[in-house]
């Protein structure tokens, strides 16, 4: 992977970071800011399930921060776009797709495979 690659990788993977973190911060703020005294039983209920499915969410994108973080870092050692598995590159277009793939298509498919094995029995 050249320079020029490595670089838009870089680009595309800090946008998505600030991204999540501008959602992020954007509900917290709304979920701050709503009234949580609600008179209504029904109301409240509503209220903290959506409050729930919000925290759910927010703890889904945390982790992707996490992954995004580390695929920054693998950019900076050099490693970025190698198949932890295999070592093989990892495709473009694969890459483009999913920019913090840690394994090639073929190795991720077999990793699927061996999931769906151990689930199955």
């Amino acid at each position: 992977m050249g320079d020029r690659q490595r670089e838009y990788f870089r680009k595309k993977l800090l946008s998505w970071r600030e991204d999540i973190l501008r959602e992020s911060r954007e509900t917290l703020q709304q979920l701050q800011s709503e009234n949580q005294n609600h008179p209504d039983l029904a109301d409240r209920a509503s209220s903290e399930t959506d409050r729930a499915i919000e925290l759910r969410a927010r703890d889904r994108q945390r982790k992707l921060i996490a992954k995004i973080d580390a695929a920054l870092k693998r950019i900076e050692d050099g490693t970025y776009g190698y198949c932890e598995e295999t070592g093989e590159p990892i495709g473009l277009k694969r890459l483009d797709a999913r920019p913090i793939a840690t394994l090639s298509l073929e190795a991720q498919e077999r990793h699927e495979r061996r999931e769906r094995v151990y689930r199955d029995d």
